[in-house]
């Protein structure tokens, strides 16, 4: 009976020694992580003010245009955020991921003020989803424009006869083979190709027309692929200033309206990420203008 009634008394205490034994083995790392909380922890009664100015960027080929579109409508969405600088270093690309991140800046534009910069390059897709900005900023050395559409293909039948290989095709619809690289198109096909591109075209000069106010009548004076130099650029009327990204975080600041400009500061996992994008990028467009060049 006394070895029970001691059992019984170590047991009622069992939680307690535990709770003991815990606080005696990571003591140090407990003192740490109130140290560490307490440096963490804001001074006084001062609050920690929200972020009210963001970034977004697109740097590379356009080929999939989710990820901008869904943070440019999560920033729309943000009261907290008064304004945003879009960062553009991209080629161009796919047409339609171009135009939803153009409308995407649209919807953002609505609800607040939207600075686009071109950092170095805001040509074709790039542009086109930079129009509908309140303003757009450009690097003095960046190229813009190139307001136009191509569609490319190749006919591989040569190569394909050379190693015995010949396709079958089973279809239904006149045009279903159209852009088809086993053999040359035929007259009406490379047509209604054409006529496909010179649609998407004049819907691309009539959105920079009505975005910039030009005359989409004289489309020769600011697109036919052509590529301006950004003081070029802004004669014509594709941009409204010239400056360094300086310049357009100031200007996103007044355009917001806010006194002290706050700015959104990335992971430093989103910023590698970015970062690595945008290495990536321009070290694919240098080596193909090397093999165009050759």
């Amino acid at each position: 009976m006394p070895e029970e009634r001691s059992q019984k008394k170590r047991n009622l205490f069992t939680p307690v020694t535990a709770t003991l034994d815990f606080i005696q083995k990571y003591f140090k790392a407990l003192i740490f992580l109130l140290i560490l909380l307490l440096l963490l922890m804001p001074a006084g009664t001062e609050t920690v003010k929200p972020p009210n100015l963001a970034t977004v960027t697109l740097y590379g080929p356009i080929v999939d245009g989710n990820a901008v579109v869904d943070e440019l409508d999560e920033l729309a969405k943000d009261n907290d955020i008064k304004g945003v600088l879009f960062i553009v270093d991209s080629p161009g690309g796919a047409v339609a991921p171009s135009v939803e991140i153009a409308m995407a800046v649209k919807r953002l534009k609505k609800r607040k003020p939207v600075v686009a910069y071109a950092e170095g390059t805001m040509a074709s897709g790039s542009y086109y989803a930079s129009i509908w900005a309140s303003r757009i900023v450009a690097n003095p050395a960046a190229t813009i424009g190139s307001i136009g559409v191509i569609m490319e293909g190749m006919n591989i039948r040569p190569l394909m006869n050379k190693i015995g290989v010949e396709p079958q095709v089973v279809k239904a619809g006149k045009f279903k083979e159209t852009g088809t690289p086993f053999r040359k198109w035929t007259p009406y096909e490379r047509k209604e190709i054409e006529t496909h591109v010179m649609d998407i075209y004049h819907m691309f000069i009539g959105d920079v027309a009505k975005a910039r106010s030009l005359d989409a009548n004289h489309p020769e004076t600011f697109a036919d692929a052509k590529i301006f130099i950004a003081e070029k650029a802004k004669r014509i009327g594709l941009i409204d200033q010239v400056g360094s990204i300086a310049e357009a975080k100031e200007l996103t600041k007044t355009l917001a309206g806010v006194s002290e400009a706050r700015w959104r500061e990335k992971s430093k996992w989103e910023q590698y990420i970015e970062e690595l994008t945008s290495q990536s990028a321009r070290a694919f467009a240098a080596a193909l203008k090397e093999w165009v060049i050759r």
